[in-house]
């Protein structure tokens, strides 16, 4: 005799935070995206630092993924920890555009030599 509550139109596709972070592929190993759940998130503007957290469709989460912070769409619970492109079927990326950054320029070295022709290339246009 089974002591689970009845499955609701909801709570079916409900899962947890850090399996449905494995899933799509965030995070190699479920104990690292427990981990990260644990040091908080923000499910739907709500933050949370707990792994069991319930998520569905539509939810949107925010994170650190290295240096990078992810806002994602749900778009599928998921089954299982498929292929990539199964993965990333399971979640739409809500994150605002990025503009190309320059490549940071070294401070106090010694400049190398491509910097060296671009300065040249200057000096011989303004002449």
């Amino acid at each position: 005799m089974s002591t689970d509550p009845p499955a609701t139109d909801a709570g079916r596709d409900a899962v947890r935070l850090d399996v449905w972070l494995w899933r799509a592929r965030f995070f190699k190993t479920r104990a690292l995206a427990a981990r990260v759940a644990a040091q908080g998130l923000r499910v739907n503007g709500q933050r949370t630092h707990k792994p069991g957290a319930r998520v569905r469709p539509g939810d949107v989460l925010t994170f650190a993924q290295g240096a990078q912070v992810r806002v994602i769409e749900i778009v599928a619970p998921g089954a299982r920890r498929g292929p990539a492109p199964e993965a990333q079927a399971l979640w739409r990326d809500r994150a605002p555009p990025t503009a190309q950054a320059a490549p940071p320029r070294r401070v106090g070295a010694r400049p190398t030599g491509r910097d060296r022709r671009q300065t040249d290339a200057l000096r011989r246009s303004d002449t």
